[in-house]
């Protein structure tokens, strides 16, 4: 005799949801906003996992955690700075808490047209311009997997007396692997945001919001997730992220070598790839563009082709039934997880190798974005 109405009546419902699992709280499931049960004893895990002091359930995506964590950390006219081509929340959240927004102008690499890494001389140069500055966010990966230095980042900003949150929406996977960049988590960041469900085995919304430090707000995070989240929030959507979270801890070593395996195997099965190009993972360190990159991220670079990347990703879905995440005029972009079988990476370089050798796009040049 309690919510939700569908009573878990398999009668009532269309097959394929899992409504047997959707419950609310009742006695013993705990309470998101006030947990102190198994949905705490999931955020603790969470913490332990990535390393946080404190980890916060997040059912709303991580566009909910950065709205919470920009508003318990700046008052009614204080300023926030980001970089222009970040999320929407970040603006919303400007809006909706009354900030102003100071922008730093994305840079991109001419030879890839791949928006670059923040660096910190940037941040440095642009705190000491405007020394009331006291809340900066950076989006580290981006969309592209570029990642940022986090670690340097954040000694410019909190000499500066500032707080510094990340936006690592596309960073979940990150620190598994020592082949990869390190988690935001562990670079001296105050508050990190992260969707799970972006590169992780999680449902859609599931994300977490990490404290990282004695000067990240908790308990102001916690009041405006309360705010901003639902009151009624879905437990299919928790137990998405505990399975998440309880996997991770168990297997991931054995996950993510499975991983590195296949994205390897993928990039011997391009190697010969003539037209199109990949963003390099294995960059010239010199190379200060790119800070770091995202070795699961694949960017299919089309700059100086006659093929943009809306065109790439049109050709991949309608003639090789491959739908790919993103697309810009100078490359389209594939995300993988480790949820990839090996057949999907030997699908994608297959294709990838007959359109980029099949004559109708570029000269025939082979590009490379380092060159």
């Amino acid at each position: 005799m309690h919510m939700p109405g569908h009573k878990r009546n398999a009668q009532f419902m269309p097959p394929g949801l899992p409504f047997d699992i959707d419950i609310t709280e009742l006695h013993g499931f705990d309470d998101l906003h006030y947990p102190d049960g198994i949905l705490l004893e999931t955020a603790q895990q969470a913490a332990e996992l990535y390393g946080s002091r404190e980890a916060f359930l997040l059912i709303n995506g991580t566009t909910v955690g950065i709205l919470a964590a920009i508003g318990a950390h700046a008052k009614r006219g204080e300023k926030l700075l980001a970089v222009d081509n970040c999320h929407w929340s970040i603006p919303n959240a400007a809006e909706l808490f009354g900030l102003e927004l100071i922008y730093i102008n994305a840079v991109r690499d001419e030879t890839t047209g791949v928006p670059c890494s923040v660096t910190p001389a940037t941040i440095k140069a642009k705190l000491e311009k405007e020394p009331d500055i006291k809340l900066v966010i950076i989006t580290s990966p981006t969309y592209e997997g570029v990642v940022s230095d986090i670690a340097s980042i954040a000694e410019i900003v909190h000499t500066a007396g500032g707080i510094l949150i990340v936006d690592s929406a596309h960073g979940a996977h990150l620190g598994f692997l020592e082949t990869f960049p390190q988690s935001a988590v562990t670079l001296n960041a105050d508050i990190v945001v992260m969707s799970l469900h972006k590169t992780l085995p999680a449902l859609t919304q599931c994300s977490l919001l990490h404290v990282c430090s004695e000067r990240g707000y908790a308990v102001g995070i916690k009041k405006l997730l309360s705010i901003l989240q639902t009151s009624s929030p879905s437990y299919i959507l928790m137990a998405s992220i505990d399975h998440c979270i309880r996997l991770l801890k168990s297997n991931s070593s054995k996950i993510f070598e499975d991983y590195e395996r296949n994205l390897a195997n993928f990039r011997d099965a391009i190697a010969v790839l003539i037209n199109l190009s990949m963003l390099n993972h294995d960059h010239d360190p010199q190379h200060h563009d790119f800070y770091a990159l995202d070795p699961g991220r694949i960017v299919i670079i089309t700059k100086n082709t006659t093929m943009s990347g809306f065109e790439l990703t049109d050709k991949l879905r309608t003639e090789y039934k491959i739908e790919l995440d993103r697309a810009d005029k100078n490359y389209a972009i594939a995300i993988t997880s480790i949820c990839d079988p090996p057949e999907s990476f030997t699908r994608l370089a297959t294709a990838l190798n007959k359109i980029g050798t099949n004559g109708t796009i570029g000269d025939g040049t082979i590009l490379s974005p380092f060159s």
